[in-house]
């Protein structure tokens, strides 16, 4: 069986931690053999990325610069985790893909979407998500709940106006390809969002067994 490829996307405190914790909770009930991992980061040269590019003592980082660090890592993770696992068959959970790119980088510190797309062709080398996980959630409240974490780190400082073009850039994707995207609500309560995302799951799964 060929394996599939889940993505979990949102802005700053859309809840994503509390989401995966529950589909977690969920695969290890239902047997499935998944593999987890994240962006930036999920192997060595990808978590020396993720602590460069949120370091808060980086503010003079170019947006191209902090782009092209999220596609190295990128490249990275496609060789050594993603790619891998699928072809074993296994089934992977990446919190942030590629369309964090076009909403962050893109969208928030407005890098040409063009040189975004030619990035993607060279370092995934064509690899799309078959379902990702878009928690959505307006800007101020998604800032209220992470202010509540402690201290902000580099991206999570920025203006809510960055960060309101995270979401429309967001948005903007799932217009463009609504067949691969499931969108929830991330202001109902956690056990409602997980039932979302488990149904949107399932639903996968069912395909691959029809």
């Amino acid at each position: 069986m060929k394996g599939r490829l889940i993505t979990l996307e949102g802005g700053e405190g859309a809840g994503k931690s509390t989401l995966l914790a529950g589909l977690r909770e969920h695969f290890a009930r239902s047997g499935l053999d998944v593999v987890y991992t994240r962006e930036p980061g999920g192997t060595p040269v990808g978590e020396a990325v993720r602590a460069l590019v949120l370091d808060p003592a980086q503010r003079g980082l170019a947006a191209e610069t902090e782009l092209l660090l999220m596609f190295a890592a990128r490249a990275q993770l496609v060789r050594d985790v993603l790619r891998p696992a699928l072809v074993a068959g296994r089934w992977v959970l990446c919190d942030r893909f590629t369309d964090a790119s076009y909403a962050y980088q893109g969208g928030g510190r407005g890098v040409d979407m063009v040189h975004i797309a030619e990035l993607e062709r060279l370092a995934t080398e064509g690899l799309k998500p078959d379902l990702t996980l878009l928690l959505d959630l307006p800007v101020a409240d998604g800032r209220a709940r992470a202010s509540q974490r402690g201290g902000a780190d580099r991206i999570e400082a920025e203006r809510d106006d960055f960060f309101e073009r995270v979401r429309a850039t967001y948005r903007a994707r799932v217009q463009a390809e609504p067949r691969r995207f499931c969108v929830i609500d991330a202001s109902r309560p956690a056990d409602e969002v997980l039932r979302g995302a488990v149904a949107a799951i399932e639903a996968l799964r069912a395909g691959e067994t029809a």
